[in-house]
Formats: C-alpha cells, sequence, structure tokens
C-alpha cells in the first residue's frame, strides 16, 4: 500500500494540477491534495505507527473510528440489556428519573430470568400502601456529639478536578434541594463544594488534599479550620477505593489546573498521585487513633472510614482494636472491587477487590462476632444505582448507600469512558472550559435532585410490594434467586431419560 501510494499519488497529483493550471480554477483541489500527499510521505517514514506507515492517509479513518467506539456501540450496537458498566436499560431509568419523566418499560422484561443469575424480590398479596416520606438515617454513636440525619441514599465520593466545577456546583445544590449528603472525594473541600449549601461529607485520602503540609504530610490546625465548617456533617478516611485499592488517587496533569492545584496544595500542571497508604497511621490501632484525632479535631462530627475489602484478617483486626482502645468509628462505607473510578490500572479494576454482596456479608458478620455492629452505621458503595440495588445492599446489611456514576447520569453523563482524558463531551469529567460550558448547573441540579427523589420513592413503592411498612424490615427473606428456581427443576422435573435408559438395558 505504501508504494502504491506514492506512485499514483504522484500521477494523481501531477493530473490535477495539470487540470486545474488549464481551467484556471478549482486550486483548492491539488492543493489539498497536495497537503495529503505531504502528511502520506511524513508517514511513510516514520516509525511509531505501523498502521499509519503502511497506509500513510487510510490509516488515520482507524484512529478516528476507535475515538468513537463507545458512541458506535451506544447509538448503534448495543440492545436494552447490554452496555458496561451500565447497561443502556438502567441508565435510561437514570435519565428518566432525573428528567422526572416516568421510567416505565413497555411489553415486560427482556431479561432472561429463568436462569440462577436471577435476584427478584417476594412480592405479598397483601401489598401496603408506599410511604411518600423518603428515608433517612441517623449517623453517629454515644463518642459522637453531632450525629447527623443522613438520607438513606447519597452521593459516592468524586473529587474537583475529577469533575468539572460546574458538575460539583450541580451535585451539590440538587444535594440542598433534595436533603442528602455530597461526597467531596479526597480531592478535599472547594468552593464549588460549599458553592450550592448542600451538606458534605469530607472525605480525606492518602495524600490529605485540603489538610496537608508542603511535604504533604496532615495538617490538624488546617483540618479543624475547614471541618468546623456547617456544611460539612461527616468526616471520611479513605483507606481504600473499590476500583483501585491498593493504589492511590491519580488526577491526570491535564485535569490539574492551577486553582485546583491551590485547593489541593500541590504544584499545577502534574499528575498527581496519591499515596497508597496513609503516612498518620500504619495499623489498626492507629487507624482508630486517627479517627478520634479527627472527631476531636471536628468538634465530635461523625467520622467514620472507607475501604474495599481485601485481606480480611486486617479487618478483624480493626474490630479487635475497637473494643480494645473503646474507640469506635461512626461509619464504615464498604467500596466493592466493581466500583468506579476516573482513571485506574486494568489489572486494578478488574482483579483486585472484593465485591459488594459478599464485603457487606462478610462485613455485618464480622461485626456482630465481635459486638460492635450496633455501634456503627454501614455505608454501601459500587454500582448502587437502581432502587433494587439500595434495597439488595440492605438486605446484605447495609444501613445506608452512595452512588456516584447514578448522579453523573443525572447531570448528563452517556458513559463515554473518557473521565481520565479530559475529553468528556458532557462537560461533567472534564477541566475543558469549552466542555463545561455545555453543562446547565440550574437545569442540571434539578436533574440531581429528581434521580435522588424518585430513585427513593421507588424504593417504597418495592418494600410496599413486598409487604412491608418499613426499611428496617428489609431482609434477605425479601428477595429470591435462580438458584432457588433451579433446585425446585430438580425436584419436579427429574432426569426421567436416565431410568428410561436402564429400563431398555
Amino acid at each position: 500500500m505504501r508504494k502504491q501510494f506514492l506512485n499514483w499519488g504522484a500521477v494523481l497529483l501531477v493530473a490535477t494540477w495539470a487540470v486545474a493550471i488549464w481551467l484556471k480554477t478549482y486550486y483548492w483541489i491539488p492543493i489539498l491534495l497536495t497537503v495529503l500527499y505531504v502528511v502520506g510521505i511524513y508517514n511513510t517514514f516514520q516509525a511509531k505507527h505501523a498502521i499509519l506507515r503502511n497506509f500513510p492517509v487510510l490509516g488515520y479513518f482507524r484512529y478516528f473510528f476507535e475515538s468513537i467506539s463507545p458512541e458506535m456501540q451506544q447509538y448503534f450496537i448495543e440492545r436494552n440489556t447490554d452496555g458496561k458498566p451500565f447497561p443502556r436499560s438502567e441508565r435510561s431509568a437514570a435519565y428518566q428519573r432525573a428528567k422526572n419523566i416516568s421510567s416505565n418499560v413497555p411489553f415486560g422484561t427482556q431479561l432472561n430470568i429463568n436462569n440462577r443469575k436471577y435476584e427478584g424480590i417476594k412480592h405479598s398479596i397483601y401489598a401496603k400502601v408506599p410511604t411518600k416520606e423518603l428515608p433517612r438515617v441517623w449517623v453517629g454513636n454515644h463518642q459522637c456529639k453531632q450525629k447527623y440525619h443522613a438520607s438513606l441514599f447519597n452521593i459516592s465520593a468524586m473529587s474537583y478536578g475529577s469533575l468539572s466545577n460546574r458538575a460539583i456546583v450541580a451535585l451539590n445544590t440538587g444535594a440542598r434541594k433534595g436533603g442528602f449528603y455530597h461526597n467531596t472525594g479526597e480531592g478535599g473541600i472547594s468552593h464549588y463544594h460549599l458553592e450550592g449549601g448542600g451538606d458534605i461529607c469530607w472525605q480525606i485520602g492518602t495524600a490529605y488534599f485540603g489538610c496537608r503540609d508542603d511535604n504533604g504530610f496532615f495538617l490538624p490546625e488546617l483540618f479543624a479550620e475547614k471541618a468546623a465548617h456547617p456544611n460539612v456533617k461527616m468526616i471520611e478516611i479513605k483507606l481504600s477505593q473499590g476500583a483501585k485499592p491498593g493504589h492511590g488517587g491519580v488526577l491526570p496533569g491535564v485535569k490539574n489546573t492551577p486553582e485546583i492545584a491551590k485547593i489541593r496544595h500541590v504544584q499545577p500542571g502534574l499528575t498527581i498521585l496519591s499515596p497508597p497508604g496513609h503516612s498518620s497511621f500504619s495499623d489498626a490501632a492507629g487507624l482508630l487513633k486517627f479517627v478520634q484525632k479527627l472527631r476531636d479535631l471536628s468538634d465530635g462530627k461523625p467520622v467514620g472510614f472507607k475501604l474495599c475489602i481485601g485481606d480480611t484478617r486486617e479487618f478483624e483486626e480493626i474490630c479487635e482494636q475497637m473494643n480494645a482502645l473503646d474507640i469506635y468509628p461512626d461509619f464504615i462505607t464498604i467500596d466493592g472491587a466493581e466500583g468506579g473510578t476516573g482513571a485506574a490500572p486494568l489489572e486494578f479494576s478488574d482483579g483486585v477487590g472484593m465485591p459488594l454482596e459478599p464485603a457487606l456479608i462478610y462485613v455485618n458478620r464480622t461485626l456482630e462476632k465481635y459486638g460492635v455492629r450496633d455501634k456503627l452505621k454501614v455505608i454501601a458503595s459500587g454500582k448502587v444505582l437502581t432502587s433494587l440495588d439500595i434495597l439488595r445492599a440492605l438486605a446484605m446489611g447495609a444501613d445506608m448507600c452512595n452512588n456516584a456514576r447514578g448522579f453523573m447520569f443525572a447531570l448528563g453523563c452517556i458513559q463515554a469512558l473518557r473521565c481520565h482524558n479530559n475529553t468528556c463531551p458532557t462537560g461533567v469529567a472534564t477541566q475543558d472550559k469549552m466542555l463545561i460550558k455545555g453543562l446547565n448547573v440550574a437545569d442540571k441540579s434539578e436533574r440531581v435532585f429528581h434521580f435522588h427523589k424518585n430513585t427513593l420513592l421507588t424504593c417504597n413503592e418495592l418494600i410496599a410490594a413486598a409487604g412491608r411498612t418499613s426499611y428496617d424490615e428489609v431482609d434477605a427473606s425479601m428477595f429470591m434467586r435462580g438458584d432457588e428456581f433451579e433446585h425446585l427443576s430438580d425436584l419436579y422435573f427429574p432426569d426421567i431419560l436416565t431410568h428410561v435408559g436402564r429400563d431398555h438395558q
């Protein structure tokens, strides 16, 4: 292809120039071909891209189609039940609830429900009338002076830097309207988090952004100053994140603007990698003492920590130390390995950490084993998008749920999978000012509010359909699983061919 391009390209170029000169018009055609030919000659001799070397001009189409591959998948190939991490059906439900329009679907389910992976709710023939009151949960144990009455469903950790300033303002404004909290993410508190007037859960990561000294160590005075803000209702120590447990957070250099660098106390323009672990403690006792330190510095606000379960012995050691030190966190956020992130190595996203469901079961049993379950709240995080997801998490032992990507859908996210390269087309996960301008804060904050409200109203309808009147009654007995059907199939439809074969012998 290379030789054909060089030879036939030269012939075509000479011919078009000759015709244009003879006609004394249409000079733009040979000029355009000349530019393409020069680019092609360059690609022929460059050594970086084999495709462009072999196909000097046509090779660009490969990169073009690759760049729009997610959109092509969504708009022309995916069925309603396809799409990762979230299928089109779930994204559509989130969009419709955010727009406050009906999320009903026609003609029945499109899922294959006759298999072991099916999970459904056991409805009651004595269904109740669903309440319109949205559920809330008190957070704060006997060691906490400023208990917080949180919504059952809240915005999970997303930093300013990972998300745009308008996205942060829209999320926080929606949180204020709906009476739920907005987790800052490990990037710390920015004035955009406070602009909307919503409740804040301040996340403290391994890099201590917003409360660190010049060397990256925790600075108590700065923390106390910011924790005193009335909008800060809870403080969360991030130990690990589901999408990349054991790996520090990543802020790409293209997103690290001077404003973000000032908020985080880092150098602008550099890719910022948070340390994999905390410098303020290195064991279970140190973690709990740090919890108490933050509680004292914040004048008794609820303090907890977030982790993805890995080595179970380490979590058990934390439980042991709670009783030994008489220090109990106000909450523990359990992030599943299926959790989201703006950027992470593939191996960490796909192969590290425990999924949310077994993690919740393990955590609850362990907390009960050590007699500390009643002293703290468990928050579930990790693909808790739909009302069914919320109830499933509660049935597995959670008291509350956090979600990030559902609220991103409410902001207009189309799952373009460009969170890490600063080219998010909807202005949600980017610092590109031109793209950010497309995000209307007034409109998107309303959508955040409605997504939260309509999701919880559907939760109310589901527990009423199951004959329950309270979220305290939600447990695993509400759910049925496909493997139960397989067992029934074995009982009522035995394999008679085996007997037939024996009869003929």
